[in-house]
């Protein structure tokens, strides 16, 4: 059995897995206390590529995924499928706190407790990258005899981001460049695209993956990887690590409703993979880089698009990207698109900026979300 074929075993039986888990028999519990919110509940406001091909199950695998709630009464709890991953939660003007579905059966997590009365606020974001896990909303569980009320609308200003391991926050909790992956050190709340958004008082949706490449994905071979890169996966609504994902009977099915969301702005941050371990070929990541262009351009006609750069490529490789990637703006405003910009954001330049696996932690996307705040303030005019 060749690699190609044992990855895709193992992702079948992995997804075979967590479907059998939750449609075998369950242990019959005590029900759960209180006034039970169905996710299609109307209050609830939802930001991301999220698909409701069932209301009551909402799905999805991309980073970045938000979901926002006004209710009434003294606590909170919110429910998730088991294993579904990290969040962060946020109770009105609170700290945020990471919250996690990491068991087996844990299902219902505790958000806020002896509150005062009224009414309140709960901010969710899916901080990790969910191919994995195939994650699911299943609602809240409010005082007994309380409702949901009318939240406040996300920003009016939006933008998207596409883009690899930086834009997820790979790592970014970590402060070690030695120490490897792990989900607990993911957290996409305080990357540079998160924090950046907030600066800007922004709604973000995100389509990135780790390891992705506009031609090429993390060490693949020199003639790219065009069964997966991000030309192919941009189209649809969650990202599949192969392609005979997208013929299984779930949501990765699903091609993405560009009507949903219409972005002011479009960050492009990839190529650190494509340029990875220097096997790569510039003319083929030109290409993958103009196919995208023509790709996000056509679905999205009125918005900006910014080519971006940093912060883990060093030297020729930079040199390399920052070249490459003024060609291709300047050649789209010579044929008549005069909205495609570039901005470099600077590259990690220290002990105390990295992250797990040699990635930017929290620090270096702080300041990373500086640059790009200031850069996208002046151009969309956003003061």
């Amino acid at each position: 059995m060749n690699m190609r074929k044992l990855l895709f075993a193992v992702l079948l039986a992995l997804f075979t897995f967590h479907s059998s888990l939750f449609t075998s028999s369950a242990i019959v519990t005590v029900p759960i206390q209180g006034t039970i919110i169905s996710p299609a509940d109307p209050h609830i406001q939802y930001a991301g590529r999220i698909s409701f091909a069932n209301p009551e199950r909402p799905a999805w695998n991309f980073p970045g995924i938000q979901i926002m709630a006004a209710f009434e009464g003294t606590s909170l709890r919110m429910q998730a499928k088991p294993q579904s991953g990290y969040f962060m939660a946020q109770i009105d003007q609170a700290e945020p706190f990471k919250v996690a579905f990491r068991g087996e059966r844990d299902s219902v997590v505790t958000l806020a407790t002896a509150l005062p009365e009224g009414r309140h606020l709960v901010r969710l974001m899916y901080v990790i990258e969910g191919y994995e896990f195939f994650p699911e909303f299943w609602g809240f569980v409010l005082d007994k005899g309380r409702r949901l009320v009318e939240a406040p609308a996300f920003p009016s200003r939006k933008i998207e981001f596409i883009g690899n391991s930086i834009t997820c926050g790979y790592g970014n909790e970590g402060l070690d460049k030695m120490e490897h992956f792990d989900y607990a050190t993911e957290n996409h709340y305080y990357s540079y695209a998160s924090i950046a958004a907030r600066n800007l008082e922004a709604q973000h949706w995100v389509v990135a993956r780790s390891g992705i490449g506009a031609y090429r994905n993390y060490d693949g071979p020199k003639t790219g990887n065009p069964e997966s890169c991000m030309p192919v996966q941009y189209e649809y609504t969650g990202y599949a690590v192969v392609p005979q994902l997208r013929q299984k009977f779930t949501f990765l099915t699903e091609k993405w409703d560009f009507s949903r969301y219409q972005p002011d702005v479009v960050c492009i941050n990839l190529g650190t993979n494509d340029l990875s371990t220097n096997n790569y070929d510039l003319n083929l990541l030109k290409q993958g880089y103009q196919k995208l262009l023509k790709m996000v351009r056509q679905h999205n006609p009125k918005a900006k698009i910014v080519f971006l750069t940093g912060s883990m490529l060093y030297n020729q490789e930079q040199q390399e990207a920052i070249q490459l990637l003024n060609e291709i703006a300047a050649e789209a405003q010579a044929a008549g698109d005069t909205e495609v910009y570039r901005f470099d954001m600077t590259h990690i330049d220290g002990e105390a900026y990295y992250g797990n696996d040699w990635h930017p932690n929290v620090y270096q996307d702080e300041k990373m979300a500086n640059e790009l705040t200031a850069y996208l303030r002046k151009l969309m005019n956003w003061f």
